[in-house]
């Protein structure tokens, strides 16, 4: 596991490795992140699904946690239907921030101050025009450090120590 030093993603300094994923609920918002990411320079890792047919959030927050942990990529973003699930199965992971963002002010606070590693967005609930906002702040916004650090790093100390 990662350090949240380790962990922290960098921002504004070029094209990034992104990690995609998401289930049948979001599968088209998907699909215009992806091109939203490669049209701006970033490599994308597309980790499912591919239709819509029916699979389960939690396959898929898993299969993206595991690799952004492992370094694969630098930051993530995930997708269901209204992005609950999916974010609660993948912030069951120690080092994992997911945040799931329904406008700019909560995508670049999710950043600003929770150094969020993982964007999360809904399916079912977010249009195209918000979701190219939502993912421009998020990418473009760093870290504030400070006392949000202190915060994380207490939040990373409790969660090592508590088994999962």
């Amino acid at each position: 596991m990662t350090t949240l030093e380790e962990g922290t993603a960098r921002y504004g300094t070029g094209p990034m490795r992104i990690l995609v994923a998401c289930d049948h609920g979001a599968f088209e918002l998907k699909q215009q992140v992806v091109s939203y990411l490669q049209q701006r320079g970033h490599e994308v890792i597309d980790l499912g699904t591919n239709g819509t047919q029916s699979v389960d959030y939690p396959d898929f927050a898993g299969k993206l946690c595991r690799a952004l942990l492992a370094g694969t990529g630098e930051r993530g973003v995930l997708m269901c239907g209204t992005g609950i699930g999916i974010s609660i199965a993948a912030n069951r992971f120690p080092g994992i921030r997911a945040a799931l963002c329904h406008d700019e002010l909560t995508a670049r606070l999710s950043r600003l101050h929770n150094d969020a590693n993982v964007l999360v967005m809904g399916g079912r609930t977010t249009g195209p025009a918000t979701a190219d906002a939502i993912l421009a702040a998020w990418l473009k916004t760093p870290f504030e450090g400070g006392r949000h650090q202190r915060r994380l790093a207490s939040l990373e100390q409790q969660h090592q120590k508590e088994p999962a």
